[in-house]
């Protein structure tokens, strides 16, 4: 066990144990920061739409834990610790508003309160598949632990450099003031449509994939200014005989996109796990890349999540009486569908949030009830199937970002006993934050409704599943399919960029698309000689948008 106060980048004995993640103290402490986690994201996702950064905030919180005078908290100087603190804490607030409360919310707003109890069992069972998942596949040539996983970077970056002060810590802060006063309201502009700089995304930019970003960036700048492009490309349209939507917002073309690119990113991510190597070239990747989860073990692990997510299905058709609703058939085609959903949702949703620092969780959750409303599944099967499916991806990210962090803060791999024991650590933290987050949503789920406080991606999951389908719609899905399956092919598994460019579509943030490009121009001439420093800068971006964010959002919650 290193010693409290020091860095944990300093190389540990063979032998050295990992702080425990049940070691009363540390888990008391996480439990009770855990809990107002929960309950916090819960105002803020019920009362804005969204979540902070939920790993910065952990992380912060356990820094300043550290450092009150009192004995008894003098022990969480360690990283190690504050690790901890800070995985649980993040775990227990994102899966409260990300997934639980988002699920139960379907009902609220769908205006059928009956089967409440067993949506929030169902997708408490598919958080914490889903944060074992990423567990069992994390450091394997799928989800390498040398991949960006940006947010993680940042918590990382601002953990040693608040731990090790100097020049670090320093720049750590000065990255936190920028950041913080780059996303206030002194640089909003209305009328370009600017409400604050985008830091986290310039932070961000700093730190992952170029490929990935650069996609991702131009994905959200079609996506703003598809009015200004449709003027250009309106006749080339018009003699094809197409009508060029005003707003692509309006239609399903970025979730057909999103469709086609994930499914070729599928057969991708199953060619890099079932491809067969020559043992001679086998050991030198092996060597050279140093996983942890060695292809044999990855190829159990979606076997095994694939057989839990199936049970959990079964489970949930159990607990919510779908036999009386459907017939054997349908109900074996539902439970199928909701196995292959829970299974793919989540590694499109980590490989974009490996990339890019971004998770498409509730664009992929619309697409697989899209297809679902196709299959004419009833309106309780669609919310259920809705619930459980969104459950699954957001900490699969959440929980990614938490192990890149304690990966770079272990020594980077560099004492595989240490990182393995240190990883398992996390686990038990993140699993009991999933736990926090279900006892939170069930405690104080009824007030939320009371209050018509509920996520506003559930009203838009309630309010498809109302309207249907219209069979114009499988036109958009199939035809901006095929795009989005070409560009991801053209660019490969390792760039995702078909993934990336779809989860710019998605998103109406065009500022945010041009902040990364300009963010990427900046560290093109810097990178090779001042890395270290741009990760550090950009983990002080991130941070100080995510204080900012965070403290601005709560005050405006309770308004």
């Amino acid at each position: 066990m290193m010693n409290d106060g020091k860095s944990t980048n300093a190389t540990h004995a063979a032998t050295a144990p990992h702080v425990k993640a049940l070691e009363p103290g540390t888990l008391l402490l996480s439990l009770l920061v855990s809990a107002a986690s929960a309950i916090i994201c819960m105002q803020l996702i019920s009362r804005l739409g969204f979540t902070p950064n939920t790993s910065i905030i952990g992380a912060l919180i356990a820094m300043s834990l550290a450092r009150l005078p009192f004995k008894g908290l003098k022990k969480f100087r360690s990283l190690d610790r504050q690790n901890l603190v800070q995985t649980m804490t993040s775990a227990a607030g994102f899966a409260a508003a990300n997934c639980t409360l988002l699920s139960v919310a379907i009902f609220y707003a769908y205006g059928d309160l009956s089967l409440v109890i067993p949506m929030l069992l169902g997708s408490g069972i598919a958080t914490l598949i889903g944060m074992y998942l990423v567990y069992s596949a994390y450091d394997s040539e799928l989800f390498p632990a040398s991949g960006s996983w940006p947010p993680g970077v940042a918590t990382a970056q601002a953990l040693i450099a608040g731990d090790e002060g100097g020049k670090k810590g320093r720049n750590l802060l000065y990255g936190i003031l920028l950041g913080a006063l780059g996303s206030s309201k002194l640089f909003s502009f209305p009328a370009l449509g600017v409400n604050g700089l985008p830091m986290a995304g310039i932070g961000i930019a700093f730190i992952a994939n170029v490929f990935a970003m650069i996609a991702l960036a131009l994905g959200l700048i079609v996506r703003g200014y598809f009015p200004f492009f449709s003027q250009f490309l309106a006749p080339l349209a018009s003699t094809l005989g197409v009508e060029l939507p005003k707003n692509l917002g309006t239609t399903y073309i970025p979730h057909g996109f999103m469709i086609g690119a994930g499914l070729v990113s599928l057969v991708q991510a199953l060619m890099i796990i079932f491809k067969s190597k020559p043992a001679e070239k086998a050991v030198e990747i092996s060597a050279s890349e140093n996983y942890t989860v060695s292809p044999s073990a990855l190829k159990k692990t979606l076997v095994v999540h694939t057989v839990l997510f199936a049970a959990g299905a079964v489970i949930l058709a159990v607990l919510s009486g779908l036999w009386s609703e459907m017939d054997a058939a349908k109900l074996a085609l539902w439970i199928v569908w909701c196995t292959f959903s829970a299974i793919v949702a989540p590694i499109l949703v980590g490989l974009s949030a490996m990339h890019s620092g971004w998770f498409p969780g509730f664009a992929v959750s619309v697409i697989f009830l899209s297809l679902g409303i196709f299959m004419h599944f009833p309106p309780h099967a669609l919310i259920l199937l809705s619930g459980y499916v969104a459950s699954t991806g957001p900490c699969f990210a959440d929980m990614g970002y938490d192990l890149k962090t304690g990966w770079i803060l272990r020594g980077r791999g560099t004492n595989p006993a240490y990182e393995l024991d240190g990883r398992r650590q996390q686990v038990i933290s993140e699993l009991i934050g999933g736990i926090v987050a279900v006892v939170v949503t069930a405690l104080i789920m009824n007030m939320h409704f009371k209050l018509d406080m509920v996520p506003p991606v559930s009203k838009v999951f309630a309010a498809t599943i109302k309207a249907g389908l219209h069979p114009d719609i499988l036109k958009q899905l199939s035809i901006a399919g095929i795009f989005g399956a070409l560009l991801q092919f053209a660019g490969g598994a390792k760039k995702a960029i078909g993934i990336l460019f779809a989860t710019g579509l998605l998103i109406n943030n065009p500022v945010y698309g041009i902040g990364l490009l300009a963010a990427l121009l900046i560290r093109w001439p810097l990178e090779k000689k001042y890395k270290e420093e741009l990760e550090i800068y950009g983990g002080g971006f991130v941070a100080g948008d995510g204080i900012y964010g965070f403290i601005n959002a709560l005050i405006r919650s309770f308004s």
